[in-house]
């Protein structure tokens, strides 16, 4: 159904920016740097510029990624429920579905190649709070409330003990995992940078609404996976916590986003659905080659031919 799409051949590359590990690390600082809470400054300008130089650049990755989605969005369907229908059946035939990296994670993965995993992972995390709250900004009052719903969750429902992004740190910490923009893949760092930009630019909300509602789709079978896996290495219930969580909410959210975001969305103005099924499968496209990337990796020593991670 999907043809696949390598990230590296964008065609993007400067001088300051050669390859997709270059370009995505300077994405990756940068985001870091515009996104923080922080205090005026006298470098203000400095700032300024530097916003102007990657926002060209950032929309320049974006637009082409768009391009490059775009033959396989062609014939999406408009209408609510023919959308709805074309959008859920990527849970099962989407990019990078039922990849065969997380069975393993699951039932054979040592401490230290799991450890590995997660670090990837823990680097590569954009957000979810962050960006369902970035993303809602104006949108139509049934879709933001929608989206306001996710973010309590997201946030413990106000209680600080069930906040999500904590609840993750505390397996980061937990084991002992030291993530950094330089010792990640790129395509982890590609993933996050596709989702920030898609959730700040408002000219992309709407792939933005259909990149988080297609994670809120397929990621309870990955995260029961990687929960099964770290239970069957030993690690603990509060660092197991944040996966065991999402494998079961993450289901009742993907109902809601669909029923009271995307639905409503589309209805109101068709034209919509092409937007967000953009947004959905950019997304999954850099979910795919991460874990093509991260099987590379680790199954290198076990196989003769490795998956090539470019």
């Amino acid at each position: 159904m999907f043809a696949g799409l390598r990230l590296s051949r964008l065609g993007l590359f400067t001088p300051e920016f050669p390859d997709a590990e270059a370009l995505h690390q300077g994405l990756a600082r940068w985001n870091r740097r515009r996104l923080a809470a922080a205090e005026p400054h006298s470098g203000w300008l400095a700032d300024l510029r530097e916003d102007e130089r990657m926002l060209r650049m950032e929309g320049a990755f974006i637009e082409a990624l768009r391009a490059h989605v775009a033959p396989l969005v062609a014939d999406v369907p408009t209408d609510r429920e023919s959308f709805l229908a074309w959008f859920e059946a990527l849970r099962d035939s989407g990019p990078g579905q039922w990849d065969p990296l997380f069975a393993w994670l699951e039932t054979d993965a040592d401490p230290e190649q799991m450890k590995w995993f997660l670090t990837q992972e823990a680097a590569g995390e954009a957000g979810f709070d962050d960006l369902v709250a970035l993303t809602q900004v104006k949108l139509p009052d049934r879709a933001k409330l929608e989206l306001a719903r996710n973010y309590w969750d997201e946030m413990g429902r106000g209680h600080a003990s069930g906040m999500h992004g904590p609840m993750l740190e505390r397996t980061i910490q937990g084991l002992g995992l030291t993530p950094s923009i330089e010792g990640t893949a790129w395509q982890s760092l590609c993933l996050a940078n596709t989702m920030t930009a898609l959730a700040t630019t408002r000219r992309y909300v709407y792939q933005s609404v259909g990149a988080l509602g297609v994670v809120e789709l397929t990621a309870p079978t990955r995260v029961a996976a990687v929960a099964d896996g770290l239970k069957r290495l030993g690690v603990g219930p509060d660092q197991r916590k944040y996966f065991i969580l999402h494998a079961h909410l993450d289901v009742e959210h993907s109902k809601a986003w669909n029923a009271e975001a995307m639905g409503p969305l589309v209805e109101e103005r068709p034209e919509r659905a092409h937007y967000i099924a953009e947004g959905a499968l950019m997304r999954l496209i850099c979910g795919e080659q991460c874990f093509e990337t991260y099987r590379a990796h680790l199954w290198a020593h076990m196989h003769p031919v490795v998956y090539a991670a470019e």
